[in-house]
């Protein structure tokens, strides 16, 4: 029994050796055929990939310069141009330009543009003053004319004219029809609110401003029948 451990030994020996070899020259082999980083780049830190240093952008496989204007700043983003113009400032080509204020005007929230302070409004590249009839206010809205009439009253001809409110009515604010609604058990009649004349078997419909005959009863005329 002990020979034939003696025999097996140096088979065990050469096995060792050999996984030791493959274990060492495994990770040379995967080095040298590795490819090797573009200039201004760098490992991505993951063991995936490369990435390009700040100040470069990554360009048909290799890092490229980003040039950036005069009052502009990196980005460091694979989209777009590499780089944004400061606050006040807006893209033009290749360079920022200043945004130009108009009177009674301020930059906006992203710097980038201006708008009108209140009591104004944007017409082409300038600032008007909302001129508010009487009767109205200003509103905060960027369409319409800046202005609303107050309640009773609605525009006609860039004025606050008030609602003729006939009796047995109520005022609805609204900028078509007749700026008024006849009360529930009247419908309009020449202008004014009449009574809803409810005929027998019949009720006031959901409207309120008309009626309808009680089933199986049909309307004809001004009288429900047997259908």
């Amino acid at each position: 029994m002990f020979p034939v451990l003696s025999a097996m030994r140096p088979c065990a020996l050469v096995l060792i050796l050999l996984a030791a070899v493959f274990s060492v020259s495994a990770p040379l082999s995967a080095q040298s055929t590795a490819a090797p980083l573009p200039s201004n780049a760098h490992g991505d830190g993951m063991g995936r990939g490369w990435e390009c240093d700040e100040g470069f952008r990554k360009i048909d496989g290799e890092c490229a310069a980003v040039s950036v204007p005069a009052n502009a700043f990196i980005t460091n983003v694979s989209y777009g141009r590499g780089w944004e113009c400061v606050r006040g400032y807006v893209e033009k080509g290749e360079t920022c330009v200043a945004v130009v204020l108009p009177e009674n005007s301020f930059l906006s929230s992203y710097g980038d543009t201006w708008e009108c302070r209140r009591t104004f409004r944007r017409q082409d590249e300038a600032c008007v003053e909302i001129k508010v009839p009487k009767n109205g206010y200003l509103t905060n809205a960027s369409h319409g004319a800046g202005w609303e009439c107050e309640r009773g009253y609605r525009e006609v001809a860039g004025a606050c004219v008030a609602v003729n409110v006939p009796k047995n009515a109520y005022f609805v604010d609204s900028s078509y029809g007749e700026g008024w609604k006849c009360e529930r058990g009247y419908h309009i009649e020449n202008g004014a609110c009449a009574e809803v004349r409810v005929p027998q078997n019949a009720h006031l419909d959901r409207t309120g401003n008309d009626w309808e005959c009680n089933p199986p009863l049909t309307r004809q005329m001004n009288i429900c029948l047997q259908p």
